[in-house]
């Protein structure tokens, strides 16, 4: 196996995560196209939130929802606050719909997971630490800003860094990051449902081996209810897996990463996207030809391609580390964000096509100060149009950023 590098901000990532818990071969990129990059909000980390870390959902009006992971007028045990939900409106006005860490028992720190929105305009989501036993929460934050929630007790799973996902009957499908029946004492993490009255179903508990292990990202779901997504570590190799969860619980490894020299990539941090024919499209943060992570395509018989290898440019400048999940096109075409890379080093948007052809629509940093914001740990949010919307976690006054990219 080759030597895995993880980035350094990720690696102090999962160091404050685990201080939680104890309180295809690569294409040519291809020219970047005339995009109009602007920010529509620059967080400053006070009552307002800072450090976005998860992606955006649009409402029929353009509006964009999202959490921050710091920041709001809550801070029970959390000095600095404890995050927010907020909504920027299309003239970029912001506006504090909920500040966690409000009471005792309220939820903290809401990590990487989108929001959940429905027809009646109530937000669903998690938050990865606080609740009644201090192992994070599921939260609906109603239109009057009121919020609700279920607290994880540890044994039914802890510490959700990722969104959720609905079915059409009101029920609510998850990942949580550690706790669960497996691996003690901690637990490798869960896969649950919780049905509209706030009933929660563990489907399955990880164990490491050979059915993965910390699933970081949040599930995608098919018509006929099978849940898929990833594990950052574990599997029969240990470099993480993509998985099936069918409706009874029963869970199939469909890859496990590291199977090729690590050539297939590795360490997948981003959960999954699905296409018609039933292909599953993710990234991997680590491996790939260059090291630098990698876009793969897993088909129904769990033959696996890698569509991209980044880093594969000199200074990375087509990006490196893809942290976060991709958004699917009409017409087949690919679009995500590199935590690091591009050609000032702080991140970048791109696009891939069919082909496996790359183009870097956006590098960060490329305004004075980096006030366009670095560092994009989420995926992206893309109207009908085809706008991209997304958040950064850092710059622009060391808090983040709200961004628009217009084609």
């Amino acid at each position: 196996m080759r030597n895995l590098r993880l980035p350094s901000k990720i690696l102090m990532s999962i160091i404050t995560l685990a201080l939680m818990l104890s309180i295809a071969v690569a294409t040519a990129t291809q020219p970047a196209q005339a995009q109009t990059f602007s920010v529509l909000y620059t967080f400053t980390g006070g009552a307002d939130g800072g450090s976005p870390y998860a992606g955006l959902v649009l409402d029929e009006e353009g509006n964009l929802y999202g959490t921050t992971t710091a920041g709001g007028s809550g801070v029970f045990d959390c000095p600095t606050g404890c995050g927010t939900v907020f909504k920027v409106g299309t003239a970029g006005n912001e506006t504090v719909l909920h500040n966690f860490g409000e009471t005792s028992t309220d939820g903290e720190f809401p990590f990487y997971g989108y929001l959940v929105r429905d027809g009646a305009g109530n937000l669903y989501g998690t938050a990865d630490y606080g609740g009644t036993h201090g192992s994070g929460t599921v939260f609906r934050l109603s239109t009057a800003g009121k919020e609700e929630f279920f607290s994880f007790t540890g044994s039914d799973g802890g510490f959700p860094l990722a969104g959720l996902v609905a079915d059409a009957v009101g029920n609510f499908y998850g990942t949580t990051y550690v706790r669960g029946s497996g691996c003690p004492p901690y637990g490798c993490g869960t896969v649950f449902k919780i049905d509209s009255k706030g009933k929660e179903t563990v489907l399955h508990s990880f164990t490491g081996a050979p059915d993965g292990e910390n699933p970081f990202a949040g599930l995608v779901r098919d018509s006929a209810g099978n849940l898929y997504g990833t594990t950052v570590v574990g599997g029969s190799v240990g470099a993480g897996s993509v998985f099936k969860v069918e409706a009874n619980g029963n869970e199939t490894v469909l890859y496990s990463f590291c199977s090729n020299e690590c050539l297939d990539g590795a360490q997948p941090f981003a959960g999954l996207v699905l296409d018609g024919a039933g292909n599953l499209y993710g990234t991997t943060l680590a491996g790939g030809a260059n090291g630098g992570g990698t876009v793969f395509k897993l088909d129904p018989t769990g033959k696996e391609t890698v569509l991209y290898n980044f880093c594969s440019q000199p200074g990375c400048t087509d990006g490196e580390f893809p942290y976060a999940s991709l958004v699917l096109d009409s017409a087949g075409f690919l679009y995500g964000t590199t935590e690091d890379g591009g050609a000032n080093g702080s991140g970048t948007v791109f696009q891939l096509n069919t082909k496996g052809q790359e183009t870097v629509l956006y590098s960060f940093c490329s305004l004075p100060g980096c006030a366009d914001g670095g560092y994009p740990y989420a995926g992206l949010a893309r109207d009908s149009a085809g706008n991209l919307y997304g958040t950064t976690s850092n710059y622009a006054l060391a808090y983040g950023t709200v961004f628009k990219l217009a084609p």
